[in-house]
């Protein structure tokens, strides 16, 4: 009698069960959006290339992009990697020229200002020095250099050093935050410098516990000043104060490549690289949920198999934006 019971439970709950999993957010892909990979309007003859960076000028009134000179690096290119476009994805400006190795990460600051990295030197891709990569640079929003970190074509560990710095931010207090590392024998450390760029501590390790991490390829602040960090290589995001102090963390968001926090405390993260052999049952696309209980609200899922997903950023009008690595590709997804 009570295996029969048992047996009549189970075949009520299964059902149950089954459409849990087919109607969470994490792994069901949204239908409430339509892609458009037309927006962005590029220069007569500009093909876009690799492009993990991606932004909103922090007026709402247009869109920086930092791609890799058309390709997957810049090396020999003369084209300007740092472009502005405006909302009808017209194309604006462009600026930084044979200045990058390979293009990384982007953050536009409260004042309009255009930060970015230089994740690698000449090592990665070919032996000759150029005096390039390893380094943050910070310029006006008419391309003015205004402040460099890091040594050219260096890489290291030391204070004023990086090894393929993967993101840049400035946070609420005026201080800038550096996700320093991208996998291999680059570092695994968040490096903070005052707002004249001066060093003031580190923190983190290659690893897999609290406060370390393995590629911390991004980040984002929310509207409590807390610290986001997008820890690819462990498939999760991490939360610090911003002296560093771990908070918590998060795997429902896969493995995050781009991040970006809206004025409603709205967490959008790319995932870029899950698979059934890395992070069993996620899928590629566009994570969106609160960052007061880390909840998913939606999934954009990558149509394409072979592209990867890192650049993300909304608008207030709830268009999302995306940009692609693998693939080399721009994106706006409009809600239907």
């Amino acid at each position: 009698m009570i295996a029969r019971s048992a047996l009549c439970l189970l075949v009520l709950i299964l059902p149950l069960l089954v459409f849990a999993q087919a109607d969470d957010a994490r792994f069901t892909p949204s239908t409430a959006y339509t892609i458009d990979s037309n927006f962005f309007k590029l220069p007569t003859g500009r093909t876009i290339g690799a492009t993990s960076g991606l932004a909103i000028h922090p007026n709402g009134s247009s869109i920086w992009v930092f791609d890799r000179c058309g390709a997957n690096n810049c090396r020999g290119s003369n084209l300007a990697p740092i472009m502005q476009f405006d909302l009808d994805g017209n194309h604006l400006i462009s600026f930084g020229a044979n200045r990058f190795m390979r293009p990384h990460g982007l953050y536009v600051d409260s004042d309009g200002n255009v930060w970015v990295t230089d994740d690698v030197g000449p090592g990665r891709i070919d032996t000759q020095r150029e005096g390039k990569g390893h380094q943050v640079f910070k310029f006006s929003p008419t391309g003015e250099l205004l402040m460099t970190l890091g040594k050219p074509g260096v890489a290291g560990d030391g204070s004023y050093e990086f090894n393929m710095p993967s993101a840049v931010i400035v946070g609420p207090d005026g201080n800038i935050y550096v996700g320093d590392g991208h996998g291999g024998r680059s570092n695994s450390r968040i490096v903070k410098f005052d707002a004249e760029g001066n060093f003031i501590k580190t923190w983190g390790e290659s690893g897999s516990g609290p406060g370390q991490f393995t590629v911390p390829h991004a980040l984002a602040f929310d509207s409590s000043g807390r610290l986001f960090v997008g820890d690819r290589g462990n498939n999760r995001v991490q939360v610090f104060d911003q002296e560093g102090n771990f908070i918590l963390e998060w795997n429902q968001f896969g493995r995050p490549s781009g991040m970006f926090i809206d004025a409603n405390d709205l967490l959008y993260v790319t995932d870029s690289s899950s698979t059934p052999t890395n992070n069993p049952g996620y899928g590629e696309g566009i994570r969106i949920g609160s960052v007061r209980d880390g909840r998913i609200k939606i999934f954009i899922d990558d149509p394409d198999v072979d592209s990867t997903q890192e650049g993300v950023f909304a608008d207030s009008d709830g268009n999302v934006y995306g940009s692609l690595t693998g693939g080399m590709a721009l994106r706006k997804y409009t809600p239907r």
